[in-house]
C-alpha cells in the first residue's frame, strides 16, 4: 500500500515538475475557427451550440436525483462531491452554449471554468471512492481552487498579452494520468469501477473527435467533429448518473 502511495506522489511530482521546464503555452488564435459555423434559426454555429443540451439535461437530473431526500439520507460519504460534479456539468452546458454562440477568448472562460470545476470534483470522487472517503471529501474544495486558479492564471496572462495555458493543461491532463493508475491499483468501494473506465473512454473519444473536427465535417458535410465531441463528452456524466442509480438500487435490495 505504501509503495502505491509513493508512486502516486512521484507521478504527481513529475507532472508538476515538468510544467516548470516547459515554455508558456499560448492560446491558439485559430482555436475559435470551428469547421461548422452554419447559421440555423438565427443561431450562428448552431450545431456546436445545441449539442451542449445533453450537459444541461444530465446536470439537472443528476442534481435532482442526489438532492432527493431519500438519496440524501443514505450513507453516501461523497454526496457533496457528486452534487458539485453535476453542478459543474450543468454550467458546462450553459457556458459552452454561450461560448459557441460567440466564440472568443473572453467567452471561452465560461466554457472552461465550469468544466474545470466538474473535472476536479470527479477527481475528488475517484480519490474518495478508491483511496479514502475522508480524503476525497477533504480534497474537493482544494482541487476546485487549484482548477479555478489555473483559469485565473490563464486569464491574467492573457490580459497582459502573454497568454499561458500551462497550468490549465496540467489541471486537464495530470488527472487523466493519475486516475487510471488509481483505478488499476485500488478497489472501488462503491463497486462502480467499470463505469469509471467507460467515462474515461468517453473522454478519450471526445478528444479524438475534437481533434478531427475539420476532417469529419469535410468528409460528411453534415456534422463536425466538435459537435460529436460534445455528445461523446456528455456520455460521461450520463454513465456516472447510471452508476449512482445502480449503487442505490443495490443498497435498496440489501
Amino acid at each position: 500500500m505504501q509503495a502505491k502511495k509513493y508512486l502516486l506522489f512521484l507521478i504527481s511530482f513529475l507532472g508538476i515538475g515538468v510544467l516548470f521546464f516547459m515554455d508558456p503555452i499560448p492560446q491558439d488564435v485559430c482555436y475559435h475557427n470551428f469547421s461548422d459555423n452554419r447559421i440555423l434559426f438565427g443561431y450562428p454555429n448552431f450545431w456546436n451550440v445545441i449539442s451542449n443540451t445533453p450537459f444541461i439535461i444530465v446536470g439537472v437530473f443528476g442534481m435532482l436525483y442526489l438532492l432527493n431526500q431519500k438519496i440524501k439520507k443514505t450513507t453516501f460519504p461523497l454526496f457533496l462531491n457528486c452534487v458539485v460534479f453535476f453542478f459543474g456539468i450543468f454550467f458546462t452546458g450553459l457556458g459552452s452554449w454561450y461560448y459557441h454562440y460567440k466564440p472568443t477568448n473572453s467567452t471561452l472562460l465560461w466554457d472552461r471554468l465550469p468544466m474545470t470545476i466538474s473535472f476536479m470534483a470527479f477527481f475528488s470522487i475517484i480519490i474518495g471512492d478508491c483511496i479514502n472517503n475522508n480524503g476525497g471529501r477533504k480534497m474537493l474544495f482544494p482541487l476546485i481552487c487549484v482548477g479555478i486558479l489555473s483559469i485565473v492564471y490563464w486569464q491574467t496572462t492573457a490580459y497582459f498579452e502573454c497568454c499561458d495555458l500551462r497550468f490549465y493543461a496540467l489541471v486537464q491532463f495530470l488527472p487523466i494520468v493519475i486516475i487510471p493508475f488509481i483505478l488499476l491499483t485500488h478497489k472501488s468501494q462503491f463497486g462502480i469501477k467499470p463505469f469509471y473506465w467507460l467515462m474515461l473512454l468517453a473522454y478519450v473519444f471526445a478528444k479524438f473527435f475534437e481533434a478531427s473536427d475539420v476532417f469529419i465535417f469535410n468528409y460528411t458535410h453534415i456534422v463536425s467533429g466538435h459537435t460529436i465531441k460534445h455528445i461523446a463528452a456528455s456520455i460521461a456524466p450520463i454513465l456516472f448518473l447510471t452508476a449512482l442509480k445502480r449503487k442505490r438500487a443495490l443498497e435498496t435490495k440489501l
